[in-house]
């Protein structure tokens, strides 16, 4: 068996990995879009690296768009086979991908239009949200902790990841033989214990070979206890005392309905301050319905909570707007509020406009909940930047800043080497570092070591492996 690594090698986004078995069976894990401005994954997005075609199935850890947005434009480039996720992965797909054919068709035209102006040459989209739309129907949803034969020779189980919303670990049982028989493991992206929302992470099975995430290796996140209180006093702080906005980038997915169930309770409970919130963000208001879809996948306390609150997601002065025009009306609005607004790196989207008309009084604040590429917007202002490039202008960043990581949605080092505790040291042969800085990587290779693990890679873009 080889597994070759076409995407997310030391770095954060693109996660792609190809396994080709013995007999020649192809199995591609993840698809995902590379987010950034990095000179060195210019053309990634363009190329894949491999034969679409030649892949005989997918699987798919998340709907995430680092994990899952090139699968329209594999499937348009050749890609016949079967994707297969989690029942609540489908449906997220379905809208998240439709918004990222919209987004890639927006930029197209935007690039097509101004190209003599600033001397570029015409592009196509990646693809379209026609593409989008007819690769979802190669999904198969299937429940979590249940083996699905993809074929006589490999099965596969999903484990609830608490990421996201339907997010899974991925263990295939493949067969090598009449008499031997290899776990893989695929750990996507490891989420925290105790989130809101969404259950804990659940262990795998144990395995002999695993690729796992590494975003936050040799980080520890802040403690996790006082998160309303912290998002309270920046709501008072900001919108109270200083009569300013909080801006608060944030993932359509997970992000925002963690930060509108907090604000939800908080209201509930007498304590919220009489502010108007905005979630300004058509993907995220779609994904909150899809939510509510899926209660199989909310944990213990969530479930008691909407015995006396039945929306989770909804309060009084909480508004969700969907058209342009509305959002508009935000940024002119000369009052303290709330705006939550995707994306949650600030790498497009209506929060870099709300930034953009924000960024620039001391009164108002920025409130970075999560992990950031470093070359993104929302990177830029977590490294503290005196200035950013936005529309075309150098503004000087005159908001406050602050970042909460405890709101992060991925393991630190900590909750990583816990999840990966109950995994046989003797029967795991190799883990392979993925979806990491490489400062990182290194981090918690070394960790893994002095955890008894007994060999860690941490491959390069388009580097195979024989295992």
């Amino acid at each position: 068996m080889k597994v070759k690594f076409c995407g997310a090698a030391q770095t954060v986004t693109g996660s792609s990995h190809l396994l080709t078995l013995d007999n020649g069976y192809k199995i591609l894990l993840d698809c995902g879009l590379y987010q950034g401005y990095d000179e060195k994954f210019e053309e990634f997005n363009k190329k894949f690296l491999f034969k679409p075609e030649d892949v005989d199935c997918m699987i798919l850890s998340h709907a995430h768009i680092d994990h899952s947005g090139r699968i329209p434009k594999l499937c348009k480039d050749g890609f016949e086979g079967n994707i297969y996720c989690t029942n609540a992965t489908r449906d997220l797909s379905a809208v998240m991908l439709q918004d990222s054919g919209f987004i890639q068709e927006r930029d197209a035209a935007y690039n097509n239009k101004n190209s003599k102006k600033f001397g570029t040459e015409k592009i196509k989209p990646l693809y379209t949200v026609k593409d989008a739309q007819r690769c979802i129907e190669q999904f198969v949803g299937i429940s979590y902790n249940r083996w699905f034969k993809i074929n006589d020779f490999v099965e596969v189980l999903f484990k609830d990841a608490g990421h996201i919303l339907g997010s899974a670990t991925v263990t295939l049982k493949i067969k090598v033989d009449d008499y031997h028989t290899e776990y893989f493991g695929f750990t996507g992206d490891i989420g925290r214990p105790d989130r809101p929302i969404l259950r804990d992470p659940q262990p795998m099975p144990d395995c002999d070979f695993m690729i796992c995430e590494s975003t936050y290796g040799g980080k520890e996140h802040q403690s996790q206890p006082n998160d309303e209180n912290e998002l309270l006093g920046i709501i008072y702080q900001t919108c109270i005392e200083q009569k300013g906005k909080l801006i608060i980038p944030a993932f359509s997915v997970g992000r925002t309905q963690e930060i509108v169930y907090m604000i939800d309770k908080l209201e509930t409970k007498g304590r919220l301050p009489k502010v108007p919130i905005y979630v300004d963000s058509p993907l995220a208001i779609n994904v909150t319905e899809i939510f509510q879809m899926h209660p199989e996948c909310f944990d213990s306390e969530i479930l008691d909570y909407m015995r006396k609150d039945s929306n989770p997601f909804g309060f009084r002065n909480l508004h969700y707007t969907k058209r342009v025009e509305q959002s508009k009306l935000i940024n002119d609005l000369d009052k303290p509020c709330v705006v939550i607004s995707a994306s949650g790196m600030a790498t497009a989207g209506r929060v870099r406009h709300h930034i953009f008309h924000n960024i620039g009084d001391t009164k108002n604040t920025i409130l970075i909940v999560g992990y950031c590429a470093p070359h993104t917007l929302g990177g830029q202002l977590r490294q503290g930047v005196e200035e950013v490039g936005l529309f075309g202008r150098r503004i000087k960043v005159k908001a406050q800043v602050k970042i909460m990581d405890s709101m992060s949605a991925h393991g630190d080092q900590k909750e990583i080497l816990e999840f990966l505790d109950n995994q046989d040291r003797k029967k795991l042969k190799k883990i392979f570092l993925t979806h990491g800085d490489l400062d990182r990587q290194k981090l918690l290779a070394k960790a893994l070591s002095e955890n008894g693990f007994r060999k860690t890679e941490i491959p390069h873009l388009g580097q195979v492996f024989n295992v």
